[in-house]
């Protein structure tokens, strides 16, 4: 097994202190994404777990084995650096082989090109293959010599939108196959709703909320975390029970409350139709994504955002109904 425990984990640089007491599990063979902004102290936190910066307390424990203190090349947990760091003058193979033992190196680099989709690229130099591909050598190098952990810092930062969706998609299944438990770290919301098990928010050196994608994305554990890991729409409101009265009329919540507040909604939630029920509404702007579609809307002095799938059935000027689908998270005043 080889989960991984951070426990009350305080660290920083001289008299700055970044990390303020960082709780953290990462089941075996679970990927956590650690989100956050800059500055919140994610990159410190997987330059302590690698074993580059000693923390100042608490404890990290990889498989049950406390590691705080053990050097870097003993713990069993290898790096994909956002650039991915090749050696220029090594072929493919080479790299991905780059401190495996010289007995079953040949069969272990196979294996990981095969992994990784790259068969046939043994020979090549990094310089001939595109950031993509770079980044899957990356992977496999870090792969290679059967790691309890991988760490990943943010690998996908340099790479154009489209590339970084299906490599996203590559790396989630190499990471699967390889059954590795891996710590992403990213400011991309997309990223880490798209690829963990576990999503964990960082915020002024603590994790403020750790849990499923799902659970993180719809029941946020306060208006900060809300807003970060997704569009929001906040609305002032009074619950009286497992309802809320705001300018949508009642809304039903996800849990029990009482007195004034703001209930929180995800865009996908409004659906505006123009011969529903619901509350009058008007379209004021369009945006046209491809897949999907976001709308803005005014019902009385509000102004909302409503995201829909494709195709666009309504128009700026268009008066529409709206209604609510599915529970508001409510936050008391």
């Amino acid at each position: 097994m080889t989960e991984l425990t951070i426990t009350t984990l305080t660290a920083g640089y001289g008299a700055t202190r970044v990390l303020r007491g960082v709780d953290l599990t990462v089941p075996s063979g679970s990927l956590a994404a650690v989100l956050g902004p800059s500055g919140c102290g994610k990159t410190t936190l997987l330059r302590v777990v690698a074993g580059f910066l000693r923390p100042d307390g608490g404890e990290v424990r990889l498989g049950g084995r406390v590691v705080t203190t053990v050097p870097p090349e003993r713990r069993r947990a290898t790096v994909v650096p956002q650039e991915g760091a090749l050696f220029p003058h090594l072929s493919v193979g080479a790299n991905v082989g780059y401190g495996l033992p010289r007995a079953g190196r040949e069969a272990r680099v196979a294996e990981m090109l095969d992994l990784i989709g790259l068969n046939g690229y043994a020979k090549r130099r990094p310089a001939e293959l595109s950031g993509g591909q770079q980044q899957r050598v990356a992977l496999a190098r870090a792969l290679a010599p059967h790691p309890d952990l991988v760490l990943l810092d943010e690998p996908f930062s340099a790479l154009d939108a489209g590339l970084r969706a299906d490599l996203r998609a590559d790396v989630r299944r190499v990471l699967r196959a390889a059954g590795t438990t891996a710590l992403l770290v990213t400011h991309d919301q997309d990223e880490a709703l798209s690829m963990a098990d576990v999503v964990a928010v960082m915020r002024d050196g603590r994790v403020v909320q750790a849990g499923p994608p799902e659970e993180v994305y719809s029941r946020p554990v306060d208006l900060a975390v809300a807003t970060f890991v997704g569009e929001a729409v906040l609305l002032p409101a009074i619950a009286q029970g497992r309802t809320a009265e705001s300018t949508l009329g009642e809304v039903e919540l996800t849990d029990t409350a009482t007195g004034p507040g703001m209930v929180m909604l995800r865009p996908e939630q409004l659906l505006p139709s123009t011969n529903g029920t619901g509350v009058t509404a008007r379209v004021l702007r369009t945006s046209f994504h491809g897949h999907d579609a976001t709308i803005t809307l005014r019902t009385g002095e509000t102004d909302l955002i409503s995201r829909v799938p494709a195709p666009l059935r309504v128009r700026e000027g268009d008066d529409v109904r709206l209604t609510v689908a599915g529970a508001a998270r409510f936050y008391p005043a």
